[in-house]
């Protein structure tokens, strides 16, 4: 293939720059134009004639500030003040706003003897041109064929001037130096395949993307350099563009260890013949855009799992009050009677665990606020290893290593109800991940993390004294992809109705909540960890002993419940009637209020604070409160904002025994007596 003449070399140059949608301006260190290209003119609105080899930067300046912008004051101290900072010129990267309301990026950069070069990208548009018009891709190709006349008359002006082809040549090979440079300093990764995907030029960052020199790409395979992973993404797009589309896409690739992702431009170089002869590629890295857009989709996800829960407590604790009302009421009735009791007592057990349930989703969603106390963590994981021995099938065994030495220590600042149902989540997902059988293991120790620990950052956890606490298995394990979703919200691998995908995220959310931190080991076949850090605290202090207080006695003040559910409403009239207390009902606040004013003897309002009606709970007491100051009142909810505010009645969380309203309207009667 025979070498084109230097000035050609040049002038191919000068038309690759002229493609680029961002602008360039070169300045040498005695601050002159050394290159430049038409975007730079066009985004900065500069006139065609102020362009020319040698034109001093002051000159751009002085333009600017006589048509006004850098905005009010004297033009030549403008310039002054402009040139005298070129001088130093340092890398930086700054947003201007022009007149005509577009916003552009500058990046500079000194250059080695003296000058700099820059940047300019108007980001008041797309980056990247992903769907240009028809109309667009024919000026294109009419930019193009205008390029190739103009080729075609420098090669004729070039053997016109061969006498002096030496001295051009020297002078061309100072120019293709600078551009060199200057294609290796713009932030892009730029590069050229002919027709027959070989590599003809690099940049030194398009070298770098790769981990390759660019003497180890130039005059090699497109599929070579990249790997069959990427030219797998790559190859129909490459096609497209070598039969004269201009085209934009996205890739990813293995780097560093990690996904990494490119947004690549390629823009076809089409002949006088019409012939494609290769394609430009523009792209640069977009790996932090892809995290950024993972985190909000992450951020969303929560969002909506913190709506949805928060709406479904109140519901769920409405039935569930109704639900564990009536069964306490039949097994305080019929509790004797064998053909009741067994039936009643597990019935309890589940809805007292589906009570927990809506803890855990509600504290998960961050609506609940926690119940942190000193746990004694050798004690729950006894009382844990009991409960997990029976789900467990006879080929799977537990061990649960925690020494008695070690067991006076570990003591943990976490809501104990919260960090049980972590725990067995974590015991059932080994038992499931086992269904050969297996080994199961439940330990624990105090750990302290210093600042420099690499567990400390992997635990994301500031320094301390920790309680470590580990569930492990040698199970199916888990494949690095499904380990990094693992903690997802409603993310699992087991068949539908068999997972919900909630119990890690949940366990993590409550770990971290609860100042402490999480994290999983896993490999296919050779099993899973989970272990959660949870702040270390001192064991409790004694309570000094004292006798069980009974429920306190009614002393049969009329009550008014205010209640818009039927059946929530029966179960609590009957615990009010069986406390030695008459009843009187109204569905909304707007009832209650009437019955208030009309009925003296009312001494006692119970209300739920989610009501329909103009009126809630709360702003039904605050009216009684008005009107009656010394009326005892007793808030309930299922609602997860519904937690007490300063100064609010007492509020008693649904569902709730009789000896729990007993103990709200006792706690009444004493502020009304204070």
């Amino acid at each position: 293939m025979p070498h084109s003449p230097p000035l050609a070399r040049r002038d191919l140059l000068q038309a690759g720059l002229d493609l680029l949608d961002q602008g360039l301006s070169v300045f040498d260190g005695e601050l002159r134009l050394v290159a430049w290209n038409r975007p730079f003119l066009e985004l900065l609105d500069f006139p065609p004639e102020l362009a020319e080899v040698g034109r001093p930067f002051a000159d751009f300046i002085r333009y600017n500030a006589e048509r006004g912008e850098y905005g009010p004051g004297d033009p030549e101290a403008q310039v002054a003040e402009r040139v005298s900072a070129a001088r130093t010129c340092s890398p930086h990267v700054r947003e201007r706003r022009r007149p005509n309301g577009n916003l552009l990026l500058l990046r500079g950069e000194p250059l080695p003897n003296g000058g700099f070069v820059t940047l300019y990208s108007d980001i008041t548009e797309q980056r990247y041109l992903e769907d240009l018009s028809e109309h667009q891709n024919q000026q294109l190709d009419e930019r193009v064929r205008r390029r190739t006349a103009q080729l075609e008359n420098a090669n004729a002006q070039l053997r016109r001037a061969n006498a002096e082809n030496t001295k051009i040549a020297a002078a061309l090979s100072r120019s293709e130096a600078r551009l060199r440079l200057i294609n290796d300093t713009v932030p892009m990764l730029i590069a050229y395949v002919d027709r027959a995907q070989i590599y003809r030029y690099v940049n030194k960052g398009y070298a770098e993307w790769f981990s390759l020199a660019e003497s180890g790409i130039v005059g090699r395979a497109v599929a070579d350099v990249v790997g069959s992973e990427v030219y797998a993404q790559v190859a129909g797009n490459l096609q497209r563009a070598l039969a004269g589309e201009r085209i934009t896409y996205e890739y990813r690739m293995p780097r560093a260890g990690q996904t990494a992702y490119a947004h690549s431009t390629l823009v076809p170089e089409i002949g006088s013949d019409g012939q494609t002869l290769g394609a430009f590629v523009f792209a640069h890295d977009i790996t932090e855009q892809k995290r950024m857009q993972a985190a909000l989709l992450q951020a969303q996800k929560m969002e909506a799992i913190g709506s949805l829960t928060g709406g479904l407590a109140h519901d769920f604790n409405n039935l569930l009050t109704v639900i564990i009302g009536n069964l306490a009421a039949l097994e305080e009735q019929r509790g004797s009677d064998p053909a009741i009791g067994d039936f009643v007592a597990p019935a309890l057990q589940s809805a007292r665990r589906g009570v927990q349930l809506i803890r855990r989703l509600l504290t998960y969603s961050r609506q609940q606020p926690l119940e942190p106390q000193a746990v004694d963590i050798a004690r729950l994981l006894a009382d844990l290893a009991r409960l997990i021995r029976r789900s467990l099938p006879d080929n799977i065994t537990l061990t649960s290593p925690v020494s008695s030495t070690e067991a006076s220590d570990l003591f943990a600042l976490a809501d104990p109800a919260l960090l049980e149902s972590a725990l067995l989540n974590f015991a059932l997902n080994a038992r499931d991940a086992m269904p050969g059988g297996g080994c199961l293991t439940v330990s624990a120790e105090a750990v302290e993390l210093p600042a420099d620990a690499p567990e400390t950052a992997e635990f994301d956890v500031p320094p301390g004294h920790y309680v470590s606490i580990a569930v492990a298995d040698d199970g199916c394990g888990m494949d690095a992809q499904t380990l990094a979703h693992a903690c997802e919200p409603f993310f699992t691998t087991k068949r539908l109705g068999l997972g919900s995908g909630l119990g890690l995220a949940m366990a993590q959310g409550f770990v971290r909540q609860s100042g402490g931190g999480m994290r999983i080991r896993s490999e296919p076949e050779r099993g899973t960890q989970v272990e959660i850090v949870l702040p270390q605290t001192a064991p409790p202090l004694a309570a000094a002993p004292s006798l069980a207080s009974p429920a306190p006695a009614a002393n049969g003040a009329l009550v008014l419940l205010v209640e818009d559910d039927n059946e929530v409403r029966r179960v609590v009239r009957q615990q009010l009637i069986e406390l030695g207390h008459p009843v009187i009902e109204a569905e909304n606040a707007e009832q209650a209020l009437a019955m208030v004013e009309q009925i003296s003897d009312i001494a006692i309002v119970v209300s739920d604070v989610l009501m329909p009606g103009s009126l809630n709970g709360r702003q039904l007491s605050e009216r009684i409160r008005h009107n009656r100051p010394q009326m005892r009142i007793v808030l309930v909810s299922g609602y997860a904002d519904d937690a007490p505010r300063p100064g609010d009645p007492p509020v008693l969380a649904k569902p709730f025994t009789r000896q729990d309203l007993a103990r709200a309207l006792a706690r009444t009667e004493q502020e009304s007596d204070a």
